[in-house]
């Protein structure tokens, strides 16, 4: 006897949920983060990310870099991954470069980009 769990493949059922996906809120046309706030602070960091609204803020150590963290195959978060400078996905393995495009499948498409500027201690990121 098989489970029916235990057959899950490539499906919404296997997806991590999200909410504002692509930070779609409506009325919210940026999203502002106060690095000298100890929950941003790590962002000051090479190599560091956070995920807010599903956007994944990135500092590669020359730039903050913002993209989104919805996969385009399944939806599922991405997550970066310091040692190798790219952000992979833990549903189906695929992979991005830190600019968004899609290095390994299945993801069909590169992952949204989205302006990120920084003055003072203050990141904002426009949707």
């Amino acid at each position: 006897m098989v489970v029916p769990s235990v057959l899950e493949s490539c499906s919404k059922s296997t997806m991590n949920p999200g909410t504002n996906i692509g930070g779609n809120t409506p009325g919210v046309t940026a999203i502002n983060l106060d690095l000298s706030l100890s929950e941003n602070a790590a962002l000051t960091t090479s190599g560091s990310s956070k995920v807010v609204q599903n956007i994944l803020i990135i500092n590669n150590g020359t730039k903050i870099i913002a993209l989104s963290a919805i996969c385009t195959h399944q939806g599922c978060t991405v997550a970066y991954n310091a040692s190798k400078d790219d952000i992979e996905c833990p549903c189906h393995g695929s992979v991005y470069s830190s600019s968004g495009s899609v290095l390994v499948g299945p993801a069909p498409s590169p992952l949204r980009s989205y302006p990120a500027t920084l003055t003072d201690n203050l990141l904002t990121i426009t949707l």
